[in-house]
């Protein structure tokens, strides 16, 4: 390294120190910082609390003018821009919830260039408004983030379709800039196997992007799943596990909100303290949540997957699943959240025997949800056939209910361009990709039942083949029973 990269690189390791006051990068952390300020394209997948985030808001922090961060859920939001923030640094969020006086705020300082982070979701980057601004040309934008970028194949498809448009966001933009006007582009996970950067990396148009893959085994996180023959047996396993640990921090995962309100009820009338969580409390209702499991005056909380995801606390010394996710990278997520402080931790999860003939409901509930994504399926490719061949997603969306859906679709086979984030273009000639055919949830199934050792598993399932090869990890419950 020639002396003035060596003395811009004490500059970047200065500013880390003053700022987060670590010491020093933890690899690959620096690599990524590096190569982000070189405005290269990076594809990054790194366990849960691995230092994701400062990877993309240090290069932010150095630059002059703004990096846009694309984040799946409003907490996500909140908890970056509030410790960015009370470190005295230029951050923002613009989403739904905010109240309408400190959304003006927010768009404000945004105009006037006084931003250095600006944290949104795919569909407030996307809106008009917004758009207009980042579209200005006084307005230089280093960077586009993808953070929880798994969340583009979970639901850019059928939930979230403007997961699909974030690929011409780049080049639109800069057609507004100044010539000398680079931007990087990159996209942050903690899980996602082969297929899934591939999609990443296709959707958001990444330039032979540096990649930086780090397996999601965790030698502190000791997993387990047991069958539950019933429902009151499920219970009754919970309630003894939680009651064994009554001084330590903890998460419940269910799937169905109602599910989870009636299993808080019913273990607080069993004397533990608890609170359901989910996507249907409002905004101050969740914040509370969070602020007493944060603070341990709730010890553990029982949630759908909308928690949990970029809250961080370091000692939560055990996750169950009781119900556990339909897809393995959701449950990886999960289980992330435990031990952070490297100390060791329990995943636990709950499921039927196989057969389900004594409780049907796991295998109920993976039936529907694949029947439900093959009739949404159905439903948007009826539709598709009947939209012009060139047009606008907002007037598509104003005519037809699933219109956006149907547009995603399409993108996801290769059978339509996006021109712009807004105008397409369909081309049928194209051949045929479709994720369509899959089993998404069959990889969760196959996990739950294994004999192998299940970080063996998860290692091969994302793509980690050489470090499964030799991989037993001693503590799972499949390695301990061979042990007998």
């Amino acid at each position: 390294m020639n002396n003035s990269l060596s003395a811009d690189w004490n500059r970047v390791r200065e500013a880390f120190q003053r700022i987060w006051g670590y010491e020093d990068f933890r690899p690959p952390q620096g690599e990524i910082v590096r190569c982000l300020l070189q405005k290269q394209d990076a594809l990054v997948v790194m366990p849960t609390g691995g230092g994701k985030s400062i990877c993309f808001q240090l290069p932010a922090l150095l630059q002059t003018g703004l990096t846009i961060v694309v984040s799946p859920l409003v907490a996500l939001m909140e908890n970056q821009v509030k410790a960015l923030r009370d470190r005295q640094l230029f951050a923002a969020s613009l989403h739904s919830e905010l109240a309408r006086s400190q959304y003006k705020y927010n768009l404000s300082l945004l105009s006037q260039n006084r931003l250095r982070l600006l944290y949104v979701s795919p569909e407030t980057l996307l809106k008009q408004s917004v758009w207009e601004i980042l579209s200005q040309p006084q307005l230089i934008i280093n960077g586009l983030i993808l953070d929880e970028a798994h969340c583009l194949v979970q639901w850019g498809e059928l939930f979230r379709p403007a997961y699909r448009r974030l690929g011409a966001v780049r080049s639109s933009l800069l057609k507004n800039k100044p010539q000398q006007n680079r931007m990087a582009v990159a996209a942050f996970t903690a899980t996602a196997d082969t297929k899934a950067q591939r999609i990443i990396s296709e959707v958001l148009q990444l330039r032979s992007p540096q990649t930086y893959l780090l397996n999601p085994y965790r030698e502190n996180l000791a997993l387990t799943v047991q069958i539950a023959w019933t429902q009151r047996c499920r219970r009754d396993r919970l309630f003894n596990f939680i009651r064994s640990r009554p001084k330590e921090s903890g998460l419940v995962y269910v799937r169905p909100r109602k599910d989870g309100e009636n299993l808080a009820d019913w273990l607080q009338a069993k004397g533990l303290t608890t609170a359901a969580y989910h996507a249907g409390l409002t905004p101050e209702e969740r914040r509370d949540i969070e602020a007493q499991w944060l603070d341990d005056r709730l010890p553990f909380v029982v949630s759908t997957s909308a928690f949990g995801m970029g809250i961080d606390k370091a000692d939560v010394r055990w996750i169950v699943h009781f119900q556990s996710p339909i897809l393995l990278s959701e449950y990886v997520q999960e289980i992330g959240r435990a031990g952070r402080d490297r100390q060791p931790a329990e995943a636990l999860a709950f499921v039927s025997e196989p057969t389900g003939w004594l409780d049907p409901q796991d295998k109920r509930r993976r039936n529907f949800f694949e029947r439900q994504a093959r009739s949404q399926r159905k439903q948007a490719m009826r539709l598709a056939k009947t939209l012009p061949e060139t047009g606008d997603v907002r007037e598509i969306s104003r005519q037809y209910k699933d219109g956006a859906i149907a547009l995603s679709l399409l993108h996801s086979r290769r059978q339509l361009t996006w021109l712009d984030p807004f105008r397409y273009r369909m081309n049928f000639s194209a051949p045929i990709s479709s994720s369509g055919g899959d089993r998404p949830d069959r990889d969760m199934v196959n996990y739950l039942y294994t004999r192998r050792c299940r970080w063996q598993f998860l290692l091969e399932a994302f793509g980690f083949d050489r470090e499964a090869r030799s991989m037993r990890c001693g503590k799972c419950d499949r390695c301990l029973q061979q042990r007998r």
